[in-house]
């Protein structure tokens, strides 16, 4: 679990009562949070950062393969055919990460955890230690079910469940909450790029939102576009990657391939009203590829940014509210 090393930064944006902006960060998931919002000046803000280390905590203490005794990797062990009680945030992740695992047609698949360890990326994975190739016949949305009454998930076959496309989004949502719990409507929350915002700034000024540049050697903005209500997540090959016999590898997996993705998409970014559903599908449009991830895209109506690797250039193509001609414009290599 996360320790609470966070950090705050108040700036008083005038000498009236106007709202200050506050900025709240801290640590999880082997990356940082952040939470900037506009309160009146005096909030009580040691309180509302305990609530947000707590908030992603319990997601991490729920959902991780690296702590030994969460709730994801006890249902893990649990044998094939065995009735297992899962927290109420788990049982929606995963919930909706077989939703969209039916809906991409296995794409978004939650049973990658040997293979993300096979390659690599996992808690059990080295270069020194491989294992043996993963059995990935049942795609997790065949070989689970679930009881909502109850919060119970059963395995109908031996699978290795991985929420890393998932959870990090449903990290975001968890955050946003607390602030809500403390009726805060106006912030804008993130964990390592995956973000939400709600509200607006002082003097109705929107939030300005960037899709990074998916550039292997340092961070920059690819467009930059004013939103509120709005979840955007990424997913890409361009941080997390490992050097393998002669050649890169993705941490995203297609376990239809039993192997990482690969592909000539550098990044896919989807927005949605919550960061757990674009978390997945950014996932499952990378593993589907341009062609066939527009058509998804398109299919069930997503705003999505595909970002094209073209040798040292981009081409970006958008879908659905990353059509409008005000954003098409910004879509083009800088």
């Amino acid at each position: 679990m996360s320790t609470n090393s966070g950090a705050l930064e108040i700036t008083n944006l005038s000498r009236s009562f106007d709202p200050c902006r506050y900025r709240l960060n801290g640590t999880t998931m082997g990356t940082r949070y952040s939470a900037e919002f506009y309160a009146p000046l005096g909030r009580n803000v040691a309180a509302l950062q305990t609530n947000l280390q707590l908030a992603v905590d319990r997601v991490d203490a729920q959902m991780s393969l690296w702590i030994s005794n969460s709730a994801l990797n006890r249902l893990n062990r649990a044998a094939e055919g065995e009735w297992i009680s899962v927290p109420e945030e788990m049982f929606a992740v995963l919930c909706r990460g077989l939703e969209i695992g039916e809906l991409s047609d296995g794409a978004f698949d939650l049973n990658v955890g040997d293979l993300v360890n096979l390659w690599g990326f996992g808690p059990r994975g080295n270069d020194d230690e491989r294992h043996d190739k993963p059995d990935l016949s049942y795609p997790a949305h065949l070989a689970i079910d679930v009881d909502a009454n109850t919060h119970m998930i059963r395995k109908r076959a031996q699978l290795s469940l991985d929420l890393c496309g998932i959870a990090k989004g449903f990290g975001v949502d968890e955050l946003a909450r607390a602030l809500e719990r403390e009726n805060i409507q106006d912030y804008l929350v993130s964990i390592d790029g995956e973000l939400r915002a709600s509200g607006e700034k002082p003097n109705s000024e929107p939030w300005t939102l960037s899709i990074e540049r998916p550039d292997l050697h340092r961070r920059d903005t690819l467009i930059s576009f004013n939103g509120t209500d709005i979840a955007l997540a990424t997913s890409g090959d361009y941080r997390q990657r490992r050097f393998m016999n002669g050649s890169f590898v993705s941490h995203t997996m297609d376990s239809r391939a039993d192997a990482p993705v690969e592909n000539d998409i550098a990044s896919v970014t989807v927005a949605a009203p919550n960061c757990m559903s674009a978390d997945a599908w950014a996932t499952a449009l990378m593993v589907k590829g341009l062609e066939a991830g527009i058509a998804l895209a398109n299919e069930h109506q997503l705003d999505a940014v595909f970002v094209q690797r073209k040798n040292s250039d981009f081409r970006c193509f958008g879908t659905g509210g990353f059509c409008d001609p005000e954003l098409e414009s910004h879509l083009i290599q800088r």
